[in-house]
């Protein structure tokens, strides 16, 4: 065994160094292949794996595109669904808005239709009036030839005149501040006397006012004929102004001033117009020519007065309630001090009522905290029971 088997390297070796070195490469070479076979199964497992994971991976991928698929195709399905009912909505507000539409015109149809049948109706109540109105305008004229007639007698003139004038006066002043036809101290009858509040004195008005001068003038043809005709009215109504001055001026009677009633407001634009000297005489004769729209202004402004002197009544009337309300408030405010003072008075003896009361109270419980079986045990001394006696009163 310890031969020398070869020599290397300038070394010998035996036999057993040589085996051992056999044995040794063999392992070695055993553990080499060992490991490359393990590296190689290794790989081959790392690959497997890969190779699993990549087809996990595939399959998750799969199974999430088929989801995807499936969720689109719900998507789908739904919009479907939505687009249905959205197009049935769609039809069925259209069909709403075209029946509101037919709704509409039909109401306006009907409206106009109705509206035109009113506009007839109006119509024809207007043609009525129409035809009213000239009904009125017949007997108007037919009234005012009436009239005619009754202006050209003296006599029915002056009761137009004077009716006119009595129902503006009516129509403005109470009954009691006017009179028609009274008897006067010198036995005269004015057509109305009016007394005013705070004067007893009357204000004349006269009605009577001559026409047949004015006719003549408005019938005058030539001019001759006119200026006679102006020439009676200056003399007509200077007469009647004079006749009024005479007549009815009375003093503590009647007012200075007198009221000329002229029944017409054509006449009296006229008389105006082409006569101021006539207006002036009047005016200082202290009479004075008034229309119908004159004497209704006149009675206006007297029934102011009128008016005035009731409200003037009247607050002297309420002043005096007033006073006497005063006095009644004065009385009920002394009543009232009176009875604060018995109530006052009620509450200091309600005050020392109670205040007594808790004394009697207090000295009862201090009677009450004696003991008296002590007292029936033992006899109390003269002083002791004087001291009892004592706290009992305190």
């Amino acid at each position: 065994m310890n031969e020398i088997a070869f020599t290397l390297l300038d070394r010998p070796f035996s036999f057993a160094e040589a085996a051992l070195a056999f044995a040794g490469l063999s392992l070695l070479l055993l553990l080499t292949t060992t490991v490359a076979i393990w590296r190689g199964a290794s790989r081959r497992a790392l690959t497997e794996a890969l190779a699993v994971e990549r087809a996990r991976e595939m399959d998750d991928k799969v199974a999430e595109m088929n989801r995807a698929q499936a969720e689109l195709a719900g998507r789908l399905q739904s919009m479907a669904e939505i687009l249905s009912t959205r197009q049935g909505d769609l039809a069925r507000l259209v069909a709403e808005r075209m029946d509101g539409l037919s709704h509409k015109v039909g109401q306006g149809l009907e409206q106009n239709v109705r509206q035109t049948t009113e506009s007839l109706g109006r119509l024809q109540e207007r043609l009525a009036v129409i035809d009213s109105a000239q009904k009125n305008l017949t007997d108007l004229t037919s009234e005012v030839v009436t009239l005619k007639d009754v202006l050209s007698n003296k006599q029915a003139r002056g009761a137009y005149g004077q009716g006119r004038m009595e129902a503006i006066i009516r129509d403005g002043l109470p009954a009691a501040f006017f009179l028609f036809q009274p008897q006067l101290s010198n036995g005269k009858r004015p057509d109305c006397l009016v007394t005013l509040p705070g004067d007893g004195r009357g204000l004349v008005i006269d009605a009577k006012f001559p026409l047949e001068s004015f006719t003549l003038l408005r019938e005058a043809r030539s001019e001759e004929l006119r200026k006679a005709a102006m020439t009676r009215v200056r003399n007509d109504v200077g007469v009647h102004v004079k006749d009024i001055a005479e007549r009815y001026f009375l003093p503590g009677e009647t007012q200075d001033l007198a009221l000329l009633f002229v029944p017409s407001e054509s006449i009296y634009a006229d008389l105006h117009e082409h006569f101021d000297d006539v207006i002036q005489k009047a005016h200082r004769a202290r009479i004075m020519i008034v229309s119908p729209s004159l004497l209704a202004l006149a009675i206006q402004l007297m029934q102011s007065l009128v008016r005035d002197a009731r409200m003037r009544e009247e607050a002297q009337v309420i002043q005096s309630e007033v006073g006497k309300l005063l006095a009644d408030v004065r009385r009920l405010s002394d009543r009232a001090e009176k009875l604060e003072t018995h109530f006052r008075q009620a509450q200091e003896d309600v005050s020392g009522i109670r205040t007594s009361a808790g004394k009697v109270m207090s000295r009862g419980e201090r009677i009450g905290a004696l003991d008296f079986e002590d007292a029936k045990s033992e006899p109390a001394l003269p002083f002791e029971k004087g001291l009892a006696l004592k706290k009992a009163a305190e």
